[in-house]
């Protein structure tokens, strides 16, 4: 079944997440037409590969005219619209940047198999919970309705400030009009009448002046309370949720409904500065004692500017993380000498900054390292498909720097993956007489300086994004804080679902749970050390938990993943375990399990049954991806042999765990179906006989466990038959041992 079945058959409240993410970026429809072939690319790695990204876009717009001439001949209205929209969309939004799309298309892809992963858990974690918190959408949703309420009053105060405007105006001609008169004229009953219309009209004048002063001061007041309560929250929240989306959580969206927040304050603040401006033009032609405009402007003049300064440096981020393109899954690990991306975004979208600012890149001061490559580019709004004012770094690279005794720094895997760093970028806005500097920084980020100081550099990020939201604490692993075990775990489930396109169960987290602890525990209080995750090596084993944790999940990616997207490999479970889940099974029945001695290795155990009706076990030598790499893991268990005492060799496996046929489970997998088994005579490719690797064991009578197993053993089909119609099986067993 495709992934976007899966889809389809969720549950509404996931069906309505998995609608957040799709838009006119990437309209679903495409999605449904195209779900085979959309699947069957390799969208993670274009959107790292220019060249391979253009490709696959131009073939997707391919396809995309084959569903059209499809749908014209049904006459299907609606759909050849939608379709001629999207395809107008892919050539002029992504053709000149191809990898953007190849992004998208990736994080929808792997957003789907995240809100897989939660369907099929039992409860939601607590983590993702606390992300989907329902105050929080209430409260989005009432920053919203209070900046659409301030941008409103900021215009009709226009309105009060131009009808002040013209009162004024009227005041003045009608007061210059009586002083150009005679100075008999002046003592007339009339102009008398006009001198009390005028100071009834200077009256009105004060008094409005006052009401528009009041109403700017009420308008600053409110962006002010909700600058420092509800829309700080929310950039606060929308941070953390980059945090954990960046150790495999729930993608964050959210930022654009943030630009468009701040952007809408800024336009407001502004507007707010020019009425201020022109009350001050207003008081330079007409002032009187008791005039409220020199005793208040300075005042509010002063705080909308504290605003602005406040606005724009909140509105610096960083959009997307430190992230090396080799490794798009392990963001914020950095090895040196390799680019790097970042992107960085400004929340206030003004057409007049389009290419006025330009953003310098720094590595934190302690001068151990240095970034090479174009470190400062202008921000602009063309490259962004949703027209962000943002800027991208491509072609950054950390370089370590030598030391005075000519040699380079301590690069101890531990020293290395525990000392975090900071990339630091700084900018400076010019706009209507106010100048604001503006610095933000990355996540902490940690250098390498070989990529088999990966996977302890990545427990570091995960580590310290899942215990801490501060985004500056440089010397965090000065002292590691413990972690909530319910938390570590979910985090443990999203690196499958991210990584590998399924997450884990309750009954794997369990067996992770115990292997962490080495006992039964409560979740939801217990506390582990980073020791215990990342430094201790297990009982009885020369690794920790994490390195055998991340030799499994690299097992996954690069051997068996469609096996474990199916659902098929139950994985981590114990062998006491194992043997309780087999037991009462038919003999032949048998379930996949990752090593616990063998760093990325899996095994397979089956239920037999003696003569005297005694249950027996047997788990085969793991394999590892030596091995893998030589035969499909599929094939091994379509093709395995047991040799037992005084018997033709067989194959033991028979029903996948609980009781699926072996063949229903994986025979869509197996890289080619069993052929008859050819004669020497036959011959293969230029008279050779045709051959293949066929995994053998052998068992002995008085032994429960197989003995060790054989290598791959290569044994053509063909040999192997003679060697069943000419030898007795105890002589086949003597040739195999």
């Amino acid at each position: 079944m495709s992934q976007w079945s899966q889809v389809q058959q969720l549950e509404i409240k996931f069906l309505e997440q998995v609608d957040q993410f799709y838009d006119d970026n990437f309209p679903m429809e495409i999605r449904h037409l195209l779900a085979p072939w959309i699947e069957s690319q390799d969208w993670e790695a274009a959107a790292n590969n220019e060249a391979m990204a253009m490709i696959l876009l131009q073939n997707l717009i391919i396809q995309v005219d084959e569903q059209l001439d499809r749908v014209s001949q049904e006459k299907n209205l609606l759909l050849i619209h939608n379709l001629k929209r999207v395809r107008k969309l892919l050539q002029g939004k992504y053709h000149g940047n191809p990898m953007h799309i190849a992004v998208i298309i990736s994080n929808c892809l792997r957003e789907e198999r995240r809100i897989l992963a939660a369907a099929s858990m039992p409860v939601q974690g607590p983590l993702e919970k606390s992300l989907q918190n329902s105050v929080v959408s209430e409260r989005q949703r009432n920053v919203e309705h209070k900046v659409s309420a301030i941008k409103t009053s900021a215009q009709m105060t226009d309105q009060d400030v131009k009808y002040l405007e013209d009162l004024q105006e009227e005041f003045d001609f009608r007061y210059k009009t009586i002083q150009s008169l005679e100075q008999n004229d002046k003592n007339s009953a009339l102009i008398k009448q006009e001198m009390l219309a005028l100071q009834a009209m200077l009256n009105t004048l004060d008094y409005k002046r006052k009401e528009v002063l009041s109403k700017i001061g009420r308008v600053i007041h409110e962006i002010d309370v909700l600058m420092s309560n509800m829309l700080t929250e929310e950039l606060l929240d929308w941070k953390r949720r980059q945090q954990i989306a960046c150790i495999g959580g729930p993608l964050h969206g959210g930022l654009d409904q943030l630009q468009n927040c701040f952007t809408l304050l800024a336009e407001s603040l502004f507007q707010v500065r020019r009425q201020l401006e022109k009350l001050d033009e207003l008081l330079s032609r007409l002032t009187y004692d008791g005039d409220p405009i020199p005793v208040q402007r300075p005042q509010l003049l002063e705080k909308v500017n504290f605003l602005l300064y406040n606005l724009f440096r909140n509105s610096f981020v960083v959009e997307r993380q430190p992230c090396m393109p080799t490794h798009p899954q392990r963001p914020m690990v950095l090895k040196t000498l390799i680019q790097f991306t970042v992107k960085l975004r400004l929340l206030i979208k003004l057409p007049e900054l389009n290419y006025q600012i330009r953003v310098k890149a720094t590595i934190d001061n302690n001068r151990r390292f240095v970034l090479c490559g174009t470190h400062v580019k202008a921000m602009n709004m063309d490259e962004s498909a949703n027209g962000s004012l943002s800027v991208e770094f491509r072609h950054l690279q950390p370089k370590e720097m030598k030391t005075s005794a000519g040699s380079k720094g301590n690069e101890g895997p531990h020293m290395v993956t525990e000392e975090l760093h900071s990339i630091s970028f700084e900018t400076q806005v010019c706009l209507y007489g106010l100048t604001i500097n503006l610095e933000t920084s990355s996540l902490p980020v940690v250098m390498i300086s070989n990529v088999s100081q990966l996977p302890n550099a990545w427990a570091s990020i995960i580590w310290y994004n899942l215990s801490t939201n501060d985004p500056q604490n440089l010397s965090f692993f000065n002292n590691p804080p413990t972690a909530t075990l319910s938390q570590l775990l979910e985090v443990l489930s999203w690196q499958f679902s991210s990584y590998v396109g399924r997450g884990l169960n309750s009954e794997q987290l369990n067996m992770l749970a115990e292997k962490l602890t080495g006992q039964q525990v409560s979740y939801n209080d217990y506390q582990l050390s980073w020791a215990k995750f990342c430094k201790e090596h297990l009982p009885g084993k020369s690794f920790t938990f994490w390195v055998w944790l991340e030799a499994i999940l690299d097992l996954i990616k690069k051997h068996i993943l469609p096996l474990w997207i199916d659902g098929y490999i139950m994985g981590f479970v114990s062998k006491e375990k194992e043997r309780i889940l087999l037991k009462d099974k038919i003999p032949g029945t048998f379930l996949l399990r990752f090593s616990e001695s063998n760093l990325g290795g899996i095994t397979f155990t089956w239920v037999d049954q003696r003569e005297n009706g005694d249950v027996t076990f047997h788990s085969v030598e793991p394999y590892n991806k030596g091995r893998l790499s030589a035969l499909p893991f599929a094939d091994i268990l379509r093709d395995y042999k047991v040799i037992m005492a005084d018997n033709v060799p067989e194959n033991p496996l028979k029903y996948l765990y609980p009781d699926i046929p072996k063949d229903k489970a994986f025979g869509k997998h197996y890289s080619c179906q069993p052929n008859e088994v050819s004669k020497p005579s036959d011959g293969g490719e230029k008279g050779y006989v045709p051959s293949v690797f066929i995994p053998v064991s052998k068992i002995l009578s008085d032994s429960t466990e197989p003995h060790s197993p054989s290598d791959l053993l290569p044994m053509s089909p063909s040999v192997y038959a003679v060697l069943r119609e000419h030898l007795s099986p105890t002589a086949i067993e003597s040739a195999v041992s």
